[in-house]
C-alpha cells in the first residue's frame, strides 16, 4: 500500500472524531487480539500510562521530554492528531515515518479486517509495535477516553498517572465526578503506584479507594509537592517545584499557561518515581517539551501582531484556561474566538465564559457531522450575551480576522482539534 493508500484504509474504520459514540467501542477483547495477531509484545515495554479530563497530553509530553533529556529512547502516544495520523506514534519527539506506517498497515490490514478495531484501536496497535521496534526505553501512553475500558488499559505501566477530573464525555462515563474518577482509575494496577493531580476531596476518595482494592500506592501530588512562582505565564515564566526527592529552582516551561504547571509538577514525580530524574533532565524536558515531545497545539502562538493563537482546548474548564491565558498575555487586545465544538460538550457554559470575556465569535461550520451545528452555536452565545460574528469555515474565518483586526487584537482558534489543526496547518505547518 502506498502511504495514501495505508491513511484511507486506517480513515476507514469508525472514527470517534467523526461519529462520537457510535465509534466508541469500550472493551479490551478486540485490543488483546489485535496485539496478539500482530505480535506485539507488550510485557517488553516499560510505560508511563496517563488518564485524566484536562491535561493529559501535556503531562504525557512533559514525561517523556524529560525522560529523553535524561537519555532515554522514549516512545509516545498521544490522541488525536494535528496533521498527521503518524503523529499519534513518536520517537524522541519524531512521528513515525510515512513509509513505515503504509508498510505497518500492509502487513497488517488482514488481520484489522479480521478482528475489526476502531481507528483508535488500530492506530494505539501500530504504535505500540512501532515502540517495540524501536527498542526504546520507555513507552508514554496517554489514554484516549476513560480508561477503564480504554484500548490502552492492556498495558501494565510502571506508573499510572491522572490529572485533573472534570465533567466531559458525560454520555459515556457518567454525569457526576465521582462516576468519571472510577473510570479515570480503571487504569490502576495491582501494586503499581499512581500519581494523581486531581483536586476534589471526593475524586480522591475514589481514587484511593481503588488504589486500595489494587494494593497499590496513591499519591496526591498537591499534597507531596510545591511550586513557588509559576503564576505567571510567557517565555520568561519561572517555578520553582519542591518535591520529596529535591528541589528544582528557576524552571522555565515552554508550554503557555498558569495551568501547565500543576501538569509540570505531576511528570516531575513521574520521572523521579521512574528514577530516571536528575535536575539537568527536569530542566531540559521542561524547558523544550515541544521540542523534545512533539507537542502542537497547546496554547501555541502562531502569530503576532495581530495576535494568533490554538488550543485544543474543548471543555469549559480548558476554554477558561485559554481565555484567561489569553487576556494575562493580552489584556489590552479586543479578542475574537474561532469556535467549533462537538455535540457533547457543554456549550452553554462555554458560551458564558466567551461572554464574560468579552469575546467576539465566530461560530465554525463545516466541521465533522459530531459537530454542534453553527447555528446552534451562534444561538447559544447570543443567548449569553456574547458578541457573534458570522458562520465560517476554519481557514475563511481565520482570514477574515487578519483582514479586519488591528495589529493589538487577539485571537483564540479552539473547541476542538478540528479547529486548531487547520490553522496550525496553514500558518505553522513544521514543528517549531
Amino acid at each position: 500500500m502506498t502511504p495514501a493508500a495505508a491513511l484511507a484504509f486506517l480513515h476507514q474504520l469508525p472514527r470517534f472524531a467523526d461519529a462520537g459514540a457510535a465509534a466508541y467501542r469500550p472493551g479490551l477483547e478486540r485490543m488483546e487480539a489485535l496485539l496478539e495477531a500482530m505480535g506485539v509484545p507488550t510485557g517488553r515495554l516499560r510505560v508511563v500510562h496517563v488518564a485524566g479530563t484536562n491535561g493529559k497530553g501535556s503531562t504525557a509530553s512533559m514525561v517523556a521530554a524529560m525522560a529523553t533529556a535524561a537519555g532515554q529512547t522514549v516512545g509516545l502516544h498521544t490522541s488525536p492528531h494535528l496533521r498527521h495520523v503518524a503523529e499519534r506514534m513518536r520517537v524522541d519527539g519524531t512521528p513515525a515515518s510515512e513509509a513505515w506506517l503504509a508498510a505497518a498497515v500492509t502487513g497488517c490490514r488482514p488481520l484489522i479486517e479480521r478482528i475489526g478495531p476502531s481507528f483508535f484501536e488500530a492506530t494505539v496497535a501500530l504504535s505500540l509495535r512501532y515502540f517495540v521496534e524501536e527498542a526504546v526505553d520507555l513507552a508514554v501512553v496517554e489514554v484516549g477516553l476513560g480508561g477503564r475500558l480504554d484500548a490502552t488499559n492492556v498495558l501494565t505501566p510502571a506508573v499510572a498517572l491522572i490529572t485533573h477530573i472534570g465533567l466531559d464525555h458525560t454520555d459515556l462515563l457518567g454525569d457526576t465526578l465521582e462516576a468519571i474518577a472510577r473510570e479515570k482509575g480503571g487504569i490502576i494496577k495491582p501494586g503499581v503506584p499512581c500519581l494523581t493531580a486531581a483536586t476534589q476531596p471526593s475524586v480522591q476518595a475514589e481514587l484511593q479507594a481503588l488504589a486500595d482494592a489494587a494494593d497499590a500506592s496513591l499519591e496526591v501530588v498537591q499534597q507531596t509537592t510545591q511550586l513557588h512562582g509559576g503564576a505567571a505565564t510567557g517565555p520568561h515564566a519561572r517555578g520553582t517545584i519542591r518535591t520529596p526527592a529535591r528541589m528544582y529552582e528557576a524552571l522555565s516551561l515552554d508550554l503557555p499557561g498558569a495551568h501547565q504547571w500543576t501538569n509540570a509538577r505531576l511528570a516531575v514525580r513521574a520521572v523521579e518515581t521512574l528514577g530516571i530524574a536528575t535536575d539537568a533532565a527536569v530542566r531540559q524536558g521542561l524547558g523544550g517539551v515541544r521540542r523534545l515531545a512533539g507537542l502542537r497545539g497547546r496554547l501555541e502562538t502562531l502569530q503576532t501582531e495581530p495576535l494568533v493563537v490554538a488550543d485544543v482546548a474543548h471543555n469549559p474548564e480548558g476554554l477558561r484556561a485559554a481565555l484567561t491565558h489569553l487576556r494575562t498575555i493580552a489584556p489590552q487586545a479586543r479578542l475574537h474566538v474561532l469556535l467549533g465544538l462537538m455535540r457533547d460538550k457543554d456549550l452553554a457554559a462555554i458560551a458564558r465564559l466567551c461572554a464574560a470575556h468579552a469575546a467576539g465569535v465566530t461560530p465554525v461550520q463545516g466541521l465533522s457531522d459530531r459537530a454542534v451545528p453553527a447555528a446552534d452555536v451562534a444561538d447559544a452565545l447570543r443567548a449569553a450575551g456574547a458578541s457573534v460574528h458570522a458562520p465560517a469555515t476554519v481557514l475563511d474565518g481565520l482570514s477574515g480576522f487578519l483582514k479586519r483586526a488591528d495589529a493589538s487584537d487577539a485571537l483564540l482558534c479552539t473547541g476542538s482539534h478540528q479547529v486548531a489543526a487547520p490553522v496550525v496547518q496553514h500558518l505553522a505547518p513544521a514543528q517549531p
